[in-house]
């Protein structure tokens, strides 16, 4: 029994040294555009179509451009909104944190499901999209 915790517990370090780290340390902030659903390209459009009604991260490139999609599943009213509270350069990823917002206090809401979702544009980058 105790060869076999030896075992893996060599195996656990062994697999851990090859863990590689973000670097979480912004360079410069990005900038972005929030698209309109109708700005949206079609197969973009397609995708997110699909996944509204459950919580999603995408990344989509297309023609030079990067966007980055975030949605937060079925809300059982309307008065959601999303903040992009980041979206910053480090020197192997791109982050990006967003946050959904409810109805104000007071505010007026519909009692009609909606999928809110946010679709950010910008330049076409070779680094990865880390969400947080």
């Amino acid at each position: 029994m105790k060869k076999w915790c030896l075992v893996l517990l060599i195996l656990c370090i062994l697999t851990a040294c090859g863990v590689q780290t973000q670097d979480e340390e912004k360079i410069s902030d990005l900038e972005f555009t929030v698209l309109d659903p109708e700005k949206i390209p079609e197969e973009l459009r397609n995708v997110l179509e699909e996944k509204k009604i459950t919580p999603f991260k995408v990344t989509y490139e297309d023609e030079g451009y990067l966007y980055i999609c975030v949605g937060y599943g079925e809300q059982q009213t309307s008065g959601y909104s999303i903040v992009v509270e980041d979206l910053y350069l480090t020197s192997n990823a791109i982050y990006v944190d967003t946050e959904l917002l409810g109805p104000q206090k007071g505010e007026e809401t519909a009692a009609a499901t909606t999928c809110p979702y946010i679709v950010l544009k910008l330049k076409e980058m070779e680094e990865s999209v880390v969400f947080k």
